[in-house]
């Protein structure tokens, strides 16, 4: 395979981990073909918070600095009891979480980041960007991987080594995966829905969330029936507002509209003040939160690869999803570019590494859902014990997430 086209890489997807991907591997010398099925690419979603493993890459990958004037540095994560605006406890963060992790955490809002990451791309040589494509055809042979792609009628060809699946919860590579139909191909509703919102600072729901939270940090309010997480966004013009119940299935798409009557049943019992936020911010979109079986496979050894939501999403309980998509991204670029001759290998191990880090980060956000959500003896206890667990003990308790660094290629094994 000395055709150029062998050494290239094709990914379906332009979103954040798609982005994250082509940007990794054009920074390790393959060319990338990106194939988008969206005409023009629009950010999902709303604010997104991006912790220190995330930033690490980011800045490493040239889009830090494009994001840092768009995003806010927030100076704690602070939890709240959402009847009666108590502070349970404070993670500092701010300076003090580059120093321990060696990188910012940032608030953003999502069309900020994948703005950043569209410019990077843009800048960057050997990355083929087609949008309105959607992947109809994959063949594997022992000269590469065979893609073919949707564009408007046409058809659009490319030719690699690796295909990587980066479109998200609803993958369509997913689908097309070797052996598919004997594992759980779909994606799961998981019974939570997400309601978000986004607000003027200088509105009247932005003064309303001034009044109970932290503007200058992540605030999560904790109730047994929700939990709301609200921080700036936007150079702090804007803050971003998410809050999360029980819910039934609704359309598959990352809006859609339900009940608001759900949203203000689940939060009966909240401080006065907090229910007229959720009241002055709506109206509310409503996300249902979907995730994909963990079990099934991310790779095939003949040349494809699944990052990001499209291999293991999850629930956002952890706010680790979009950081997971981009270690996925540079992790496996490197693992490529360690051993290029050796395609099966190196997929397997690179695999093996990232399903314990993922699981671990997921297991994190279900004890953070059952915290947040505690009620009675167990909601009293969980108070007692942030009570006594000191800042310094609580980020400590995140050094191994937040302070995780990418494996040297020599420490593959």
């Amino acid at each position: 395979m000395s055709d150029p086209r062998s050494r290239q890489v094709v990914i379906a997807g332009a979103g954040i981990a798609g982005l994250s991907a082509a940007l990794a591997f054009a920074a390790r010398g393959y060319p990338v073909k990106l194939f988008e099925q969206a005409k023009q690419l629009e950010a999902t979603g709303a604010g997104i918070q991006l912790s220190p493993n995330a930033t690490r890459i980011l800045r490493q990958l040239g889009v830090l600095d494009r994001l840092s004037p768009h995003a806010v540095r927030p100076e704690a994560v602070v939890l709240k009891d959402a009847a009666t605006l108590h502070e349970l406890a404070r993670v500092p963060l701010g300076q003090t979480a580059e120093s321990r992790w060696g990188a910012p955490y940032l608030v953003a809002h999502r069309a900020d980041l994948q703005a950043a990451l569209m410019a990077q791309v843009a800048e960057r040589p050997g990355i083929e960007l087609v949008t309105g494509a959607r992947v109809s055809d994959v063949a594997t042979g022992p000269q590469g991987i065979a893609v073919t792609a949707l564009a408007d009628g046409k058809t659009v060809d490319a030719e690699g080594s690796l295909l990587v699946g980066a479109d998200g919860v609803w993958s369509q590579v997913r689908e097309r995966f070797p052996d598919h139909k004997a594992i759980s191909g779909k994606s799961r509703f998981s019974g939570e829905l997400a309601w978000r919102a986004t607000v003027p600072a200088d509105s009247v729901a932005g003064r309303a969330f001034a009044a109970v939270g932290a503007t200058n940090s992540v605030t999560t309010f904790l109730h047994p029936g929700f939990h709301l997480v609200a921080y700036p966004v936007s150079r702090g013009t804007a803050f971003n507002l998410a809050a999360f119940t029980k819910g039934e299935r609704i359309a598959e798409a990352w809006s859609g509209l339900a009940d608001p009557g759900l949203l203000t049943e689940a939060m009966r019992g909240t401080a006065p003040a907090l229910a007229r936020l959720a009241e002055e911010a709506g109206p509310w979109m409503a996300w249902p939160i979907h995730t994909v079986d963990p079990k099934q496979p991310w790779t095939a050894p003949d040349g494809i690869a699944l990052i990001g939501d499209a291999a293991h999403a999850m629930t956002p309980f952890a706010a680790q999803g979009a950081a997971m998509a981009i270690e996925d991204a540079a992790t496996l670029a490197d693992f490529m570019a360690a051993a290029p001759a050796d395609l099966a290998g190196s997929l397997q191990i690179w695999e093996g590494l990232r399903r314990s880090r993922v699981a671990k980060a997921a297991r994190r956000g279900a004890v953070n859902r059952l915290a947040w959500h505690a009620a009675g003896p167990v909601a009293l206890a969980r108070n007692l014990f942030l009570k006594m667990r000191a800042p310094e003990k609580l980020a400590a308790d995140l050094d191994w997430l937040y302070g995780w660094q990418a494996p040297e290629a020599g420490e593959r094994q």
